[in-house]
């Protein structure tokens, strides 16, 4: 991007700054208050490098809308591009994902156990999240894929809870096989898009093929299906979903906030930048099955959660719920839709990881997780108790929260479409029950466990409440939910730039 007639690679060193950051981080001496120092440092420069950029971009036009291209490999045969961009939904990825990590690297603890490595390890996932959010280029994409899945693992399996073995490993098989088959699609449709020319994967020239109509619909029915089931697994919806709860009880408070918030939201983004935009078909034959499975995600997730004893699962078991909220916009094919599922997508990034850092203090300030064992922690936690009952109420959907706005639009959304087959007007009831099921399960949460008579199941003289630091990032996020909660437009905003997909209508 040019500013001041300097052009300036914002984009390459959005990727740059936090790889610097996690190398140096690795290489240092072990001492936890400096490894930290350190990541505070990179991951607050890259932070303040994005907000720079994104009012360079908000300045300089209405779209928000940039790219950078290296070539890479460039031959007869092949042609694979360093080529990135952003637009009004990646902006906001972006934006998040930088947020995010500069928040959590505040919020966790001076880690014990090898420091430098626990702090490389998150700026090393920043740089695979970005990646993904910026890439142009099929064969790029599916790189930086890959790379958010090594640093999770590691996170999982080295500083996770008794069972961080298993859950790892389960996370990385699901994750990777779901990856592999994505990869058959991508080289299927590379493949099909070339016409027996030059193999080119770069986002541009696949959408030139689809426009020009390569694709048959039979075939943008299989390959959509293909892609789709990769997407679906990270997001992850039901019956892909089995490996996100053990994931997140096992793993790190750090390494539960940047997997749901926006590790998850990588599948939801291929379906809309992939899926949608280059088989405008094969979303309209997967139609009826996606409604249908976000449904039942919704329903499913809020239903789950209210069996659970352990506030970390419920957590978990709730973004499975959100996250088919999101397919749902996603799969009404409709301008209003995918607009409020990119929101959603936003503001479940915020509320969650509020209620996971919530989760993360519980179990080192009260010394459990367990709901059955809690209580009356509000008269010696009272910052963790309104703390949680904030993230509580936005993920419930209380109005003038951010969540509110989210599933409000998509629930509207859902509401508009079904005008157009009234008879259908009474699946709308599914969605709606979801509500008041999030409803339930958090209200009688929070009863047990920061209401009602003080605990005698655990050493409540040793109960202390959150840190300074823990305070700090906890408030930053709650500001943020309750800012965009009540000006919306200011998100809105720039989704609205964003190109709509050839699938939506």
């Amino acid at each position: 991007m040019e500013t001041g007639g300097i052009e300036i690679p914002f984009l390459i060193l959005l990727l740059l700054i936090p790889l610097i950051g996690a190398v140096v981080t690795a290489v240092m001496s072990k001492k936890p208050k400096r490894a930290k120092n350190v990541a505070l440092l990179f991951s607050g420069i890259t932070l303040a490098v994005t907000l720079m950029y994104g009012y360079l971009l908000s300045a300089a036009s209405t779209v928000y809308s940039d790219s950078e291209s290296y070539a890479w490999v460039d031959t007869e045969y092949l042609r694979i591009s360093f080529d990135m961009g952003v637009d009004g939904m990646s902006i906001l990825m972006i934006l998040l994902t930088a947020a995010l990590v500069f928040i959590v690297t505040i919020f966790s603890r001076y880690e014990s156990d090898r420091p430098n490595t626990f702090f490389a390890l998150i700026l090393a996932m920043e740089v695979g999240l970005m990646g993904v959010y910026m890439a142009q280029d099929y064969f790029l994409f599916y790189i930086f894929w890959e790379v958010t899945l090594i640093p999770m693992y590691f996170l999982i399996s080295g500083w996770g809870g008794p069972r961080r073995h298993y859950a790892a490993i389960k996370f990385f098989i699901y994750t990777h096989v779901a990856s592999l088959i994505m990869l058959i699609g991508i080289f299927m449709m590379v493949f099909e898009a070339s016409a027996g020319g030059t193999l080119d994967f770069t986002f541009a020239a696949v959408k030139e093929a689809s426009i020009a109509g390569i694709f048959s619909p039979v075939m943008q029915t299989a390959l959509f299906g293909l892609l789709f089931l990769g997407f679906a697994a990270k997001m992850p919806i039901v019956p892909f979903h089995t490996w996100l709860p053990d994931a997140h009880v096992e793993a790190p408070t750090a390494g539960s906030v940047l997997l749901a918030a926006v590790m998850l939201k990588m599948g939801s983004y291929g379906i809309i930048r992939i899926c949608l935009d280059i088989f405008p078909d094969g979303a309209v034959s997967w139609q009826p099955a996606l409604i249908v499975i976000a449904l039942v995600s919704i329903v499913y997730g809020a239903y789950a959660c209210i069996a659970q004893k352990d506030l970390k699962k419920m957590v978990a078991f709730s973004s499975i719920s959100h996250m088919g909220m999101v397919l749902l916009g996603i799969a009404l094919l409709t301008e209003l839709g995918i607009q409020f599922a990119i929101f959603q997508m936003f503001a479940h990034g915020l509320i969650t990881s509020v209620l996971f850092m919530v989760c993360g203090v519980a179990g080192h300030n009260a010394g459990t997780r367990e709901i059955p064992l809690l209580g009356g922690l509000a008269g010696r936690m009272p910052l963790f108790a309104a703390f949680m009952m904030f993230g509580f109420l936005a993920s419930l959907g209380l109005p003038g929260l951010v969540g509110f706005v989210a599933e409000f639009g998509i629930i509207f959304a859902f509401f508009e479409y079904l005008q157009t087959t009234p008879e259908l007007l009474w699946i709308i009831v599914f969605a709606l029950a979801s509500l008041l099921l999030t409803a339930g399960y958090y209200t009688w949460a929070m009863q047990r466990t920061i209401f009602g008579k003080e605990t005698t199941k655990i050493d409540i003289e040793k109960v202390h409440d959150v840190s300074r630091t823990e305070v700090l990032a906890l408030t930053a996020l709650c500001a943020m939910i309750a800012i965009f909660g009540l000006m919306p437009s200011l998100i809105l905003e720039v989704i609205q730039t964003m190109p709509l997909p050839m699938g939506v209508f």
